[in-house]
This record gives C-alpha cells, structure tokens and sequence, in this order.
C-alpha cells in the first residue's frame, strides 16, 4: 500500500498553489478548507503523468471509461449497481447540483436544506434564485438527525427539490439506510425531487453503514438525482470533474435540457484521474480511511485529556470535525478568537446555518504533527 498517512512538511505544504496554502499568511496554519494534505494515489499521478508525456491537454469528450470504472467501486464499496446510461459529466458537484435544479424549478420555487449544512448549498440555491426553505437538523449534544416531520410539512408547503448532504458535511452523520427509505416515501408522495450530494460518501469509517440514495428503494430510485465525484476521497477537488447519477427514464428527460456546457466545462484530467482513484487506488483510499480514523481518535483522546469542556462527536466519515467551543469562554464566533490569537484558522460554525453559534468545522486530514500543533494554538488562545 502507499504511505498515505506520509504528511509533506509544513514548510513543503506551504509551497502548494492551492486554496488552502493561499488563503493566509504563513504564520497561519489553515485548516479550514476540505482536502487533504496526503500526498495522491500513485496510479493517479502515474496517469497524470501520461497525460503529459503524450502533450494530451485538450478537451474533454465522451469517457465512458469514468463511468465503468464508478460502477465497479460502487459495486464493491455498496452493493450498487448504477447503469451507465444513467451517468454524465459535470464539472463539479456544485455546478452539476446547480444545473440539475435549473432542469426542476421556475424561479421563485421552493428548495429544501437542513441546517448546518454545507456552506456552498445556501450559494446554489441564491444561485438559482429559489426561495430557500430550511429544515434544521435535530440536534441531542453533538449527535444529529432528520427532522422528518418537519421535512413533510415542508414538502406539504410546496417545496420542490431537497438538496440532501448525504453524507451529511459538517456533523459528520451517515444517514441509516431506514431514515433515506422514509425519506424517499414522502417525496415520492408529495412529488418531491432529492439531489443526494454524495461526494464524501468513499470515506466511510464502515462501508455498510453508508447506502447510496438511488440504492435504497424504488420510491429512491424514483425521485433521486445523485451528484458526486472523486474530488474529496481522493483528493483531486482541482481537476474539475463530477458525475450526475440518476435511475429514472423521466428524470433523465428533464437532465437532457441542461446546457452542454455542463460536460464540457469538466477537465480531461479530472476525469483520468477520477478513473484511475476508483479502478484502481483502492489501497490507497483503505490506508488513508485508516489514517484518517486513527486520527478522529487522536482527536478524540486529546480532546478528553486535555479539553473536556470541547464538545465532540466523532465523524462517521472523512477528515472534518464539528467542535463545539461554547464552554470555552470564546464567544458565538470562535474562529475569530482562534485566528486572531493563535494563529489557527478553522471554519465558523455559523456559516453552515443560523443555529451553530460557538461551533467550528477543523480539517483532520493532515499530519498528527500538524494535529498537535492545532491543539496547542487552541490551548494558547484560551490563555
């Protein structure tokens, strides 16, 4: 296997071009933005690399290639078994779910979020001038769930499409298998589209507690659009390539009517490298669930040795953890305080939503040194 857990030095990292190392100043340590500082699965540099001997830089076109070898990891990592005739390209999951709701809607029309979500969702549904309806999730200390009830009588108000994050980024929750049935029965009853991104989902702590939408019944298959991409298992958010997955004839109608510049605005390296993570960086993505799993561990023993005022749930996927920082005395903004006194930059809670005042999102996936020195600049900005 590769030696995923092989985190560059910070003053290597910091040579990256990348959002995350461009953000802020070099006293900064910056963990906010979502992707990984490991270094990349060999086949997909070895792939990269081939692209480049050969000058092959041009446009992409039609690469089924991408979309067999998703149906393979699928089927391996879920059970699932998507028809090819059902996937296309997008650039990326925000403009894929973005023009998928354009296919849906008239302006003005209702799309459904639940709070604290990801940020960039509130943007889509400006983007598509909806009128934004938000079902927060219910919250008991730092586990969270669907509020179904509420979800019916949104969908009885007349929403039309519910961007569902599922997995559910930032609390780090897995929806069961029973939530998504439920789910999907009442949309279907009240003609109700779901977008499942679905982009963190190869990162499950255990593989059989995530269950793709349109795997989950035929009411799922019915009202379901999958939106996903090899950006954030195998970090390669850059490359700009996604997939819009669905298993309904008339869905499929409605996703003929996007323009064709949704497939090719996507990069011809994102979808080689997308091929290469899921056919064949499979060792690859089980060490770095490894590292990151013994890493929301670390962060947990540190947090009860040494914080046990911080408030923790650990995630049942990837590299993001959701911290409450209320008892700590710094404020409804905690990021603020962070940043501004110990040099350590974090995502604030409130931009996911209305009700996450003192809580923050911390990027894990990185070195256990870097892990350590986040602590000790939470520590020295208590002081």
């Amino acid at each position: 296997m590769a030696n995923t857990s092989r985190t560059p030095p910070l003053a290597e990292l910091r040579k990256r071009k990348s959002a995350k190392w461009r953000l802020y100043s070099e006293e900064i340590l910056p963990l906010p933005v979502a992707e990984m500082d490991f270094e990349i699965a060999e086949p997909i540099k070895s792939a990269l690399r081939e692209m480049i001997d050969r000058s092959d830089t041009g446009y992409l076109g039609p690469f089924s290639e991408m979309f067999i070898a998703f149906q393979g990891f699928a089927r391996d990592s879920w059970g699932w078994n998507p028809e090819i005739a059902g996937m296309q390209i997008c650039t990326d999951v925000g403009v894929g779910t973005v023009e998928v709701i354009r296919t849906l809607i008239e302006p003005g029309d209702k799309v459904l979020l639940n709070s604290p979500v990801y940020d960039n969702m509130w943007r889509w549904v400006a983007e598509v001038k909806a009128e934004l309806v938000d079902v927060p999730l219910l919250r008991e200390n730092m586990s969270y769930e669907l509020d179904l009830a509420g979800i019916e009588r949104a969908y009885q108000a007349g929403v039309r499409v519910h961007i569902l994050c599922n997995p559910h980024n930032p609390v780090g929750k897995i929806f069961s298998r029973q939530t998504l049935t439920q789910l999907a029965e009442l949309a279907l009853r009240y003609k109700v589209i779901i977008i499942s991104d679905e982009i963190h989902a190869p990162l499950s702590f255990i593989k059989e507690d995530f269950t793709p939408f349109l795997n989950v019944s035929d009411s799922a298959r019915a009202v379901g659009v999958i939106v996903t991409s090899a950006s954030k298992a195998f970090n390669l958010a850059g490359l700009k390539c996604a997939m819009i997955i669905t298993a309904n004839e008339e869905l499929k109608k409605h996703l003929e009517r996007m323009p064709i510049s949704v497939a090719f605005r996507a990069s011809l390296f994102g979808a080689v490298a997308a091929t290469a993570a899921f056919e064949n960086s499979q060792d690859w993505l089980v060490e770095t669930v490894q590292t990151l799993d013994e890493n929301r561990k670390y962060l947990r023993s540190v947090i009860d040795s040494e914080f046990s005022m911080i408030r923790y749930r650990e995630p049942d996927f990837g590299y993001l953890a959701w911290l409450d920082l209320s008892e700590l005395g710094l404020g409804e903004n905690p990021a603020e305080i962070l940043l501004e006194r110990g040099k350590l930059a974090v995502n604030p809670g409130n931009i996911y939503g209305p009700n996450a005042s003192g809580l923050i999102r911390l990027n894990f996936g990185t070195s256990r040194e870097i892990l350590s020195e986040a602590f000790h600049r939470i520590e020295s900005s208590i002081r």
